[in-house]
């Protein structure tokens, strides 16, 4: 059996103004919204509910307390049973205690951002470019210049609220009147109707079109990495601010060098008399290619580095190395005279 006298944290003989004082300090403590325990925010109004109540009081006095919320007290027609939802209550402990007041409106005029992919090559992140793009999205209506109003008329103040975007909304609870204050339904938030709505965009400021815009993409870019280019989303609603654009960089994959950071790797075969012997060959870089000294005696996977052959570094200084993977090739179909050629070698000890 639930003690609400405990929960509340009250005695047996505490006077109704007790009940109420215990109960509005545990409510404030306890509020999911203020990161309180749902659950015990719960059984703290459960308790109020009953002895707060002199009928309910009475008859929980006498038989005790199964923990159901739902029980039938014994209220006449005139006065039905009264259930409380978390979010009606969690509405109304903000204005009580001071976290739900006026002030908190977002920005409801402002405009949506907007994401989407570029893709690159991998020489492109060599040095810093410019892409232009025509990104269809809302935009300002070049007939009203965004405030939706007719030309040759204006934007008055909401009658409702005053300018303000909320308005006084008065609800009935167990504790009695609480105010509360919500979005102006007659201006949407906004504070502001226009006298005549624009004929074009009807009243928004925007409408559909598309923009070219032009996007700098830094050398050293890397897949997945974002730039924000700011206010240029969507539009917002009668001059209100723009969103952002977030451009995602996708490098696409290339056929012979693996990037690993600002690093690139390659895997170049050589022949077995290379290896022996050493030699000079020609590798590929990203910008064309260039000679590299095969030392003599090189294992297979032996890995040789360039120095400054990478990709620049996204910070601006500097370049990551590219790293060459040396694979000695063994023959699989040998003329005669190779063959001779070998088996002389054999003889040699090679």
């Amino acid at each position: 059996m639930k003690d609400y006298y405990k929960i509340l944290g009250i005695s047996k003989d505490a006077s109704q103004e007790d009940v109420k004082r215990a109960f509005h300090k545990l409510a404030h403590k306890h509020h999911p919204h203020k990161g309180g325990d749902e659950n015990k925010f719960k059984e703290i109004n459960e308790a109020y509910q009953v002895l707060s109540n002199k009928e309910k009081r009475t008859q929980y006095d006498t038989f005790g307390s199964t923990g159901d919320m739902n029980w039938n007290w014994g209220n006449s027609p005139s006065e039905p049973n009264i259930e409380f939802d978390l979010g009606d209550l969690s509405e109304m402990f903000e204005n009580m205690f001071g976290f739900g007041r006026r002030g908190r409106k977002t920005n409801l005029k402002k405009g949506r951002d907007i994401k989407i992919d570029i893709e690159i090559s991998l020489e492109q992140t060599l040095k810093s470019i410019t892409k232009e793009i025509s990104l269809q999205k809302q935009i300002i209506c070049s007939r009203c210049q965004g405030t939706g109003a007719e030309q040759g008329t204006s934007l008055n103040e909401c009658f409702s609220c005053r300018g303000t975007g909320e308005v006084q909304q008065i609800k009935r609870t167990f504790l009695g009147s609480v105010t509360h204050w919500t979005i102006c339904p007659e201006c949407k938030g906004e504070g502001q109707k226009p006298e005549k709505p624009c004929n074009v965009c009807k009243g928004e400021g925007r409408v559909k079109g598309n923009e070219d815009i032009k996007i700098f993409i830094p050398a050293g870019v890397d897949s997945n990495q974002v730039i924000k280019v700011a206010e240029k989303g969507e539009s917002g609603k009668r001059g209100g601010e723009p969103g952002n654009l977030y451009v995602r960089i996708l490098v696409k994959k290339h056929p012979v060098f693996h990037r690993q950071g600002d690093d690139l790797l390659i895997s170049q075969p050589i022949s077995f008399s290379q290896a022996v012997l050493g030699d000079k060959i020609d590798i590929p870089t990203l910008e064309g290619k260039i000679l590299l000294k095969v030392p003599s005696g090189l294992e297979s996977g032996k890995v040789l580095r360039i120095s400054g052959k990478g990709i620049p570094r996204f910070s601006g200084f500097g370049r990551g190395n590219l790293y060459i993977e040396l694979i000695v090739k063994t023959p699989k179909h040998l003329t005669k005279e190779q063959k001779v050629l070998l088996n002389k070698l054999q003889e040699e000890g090679l």
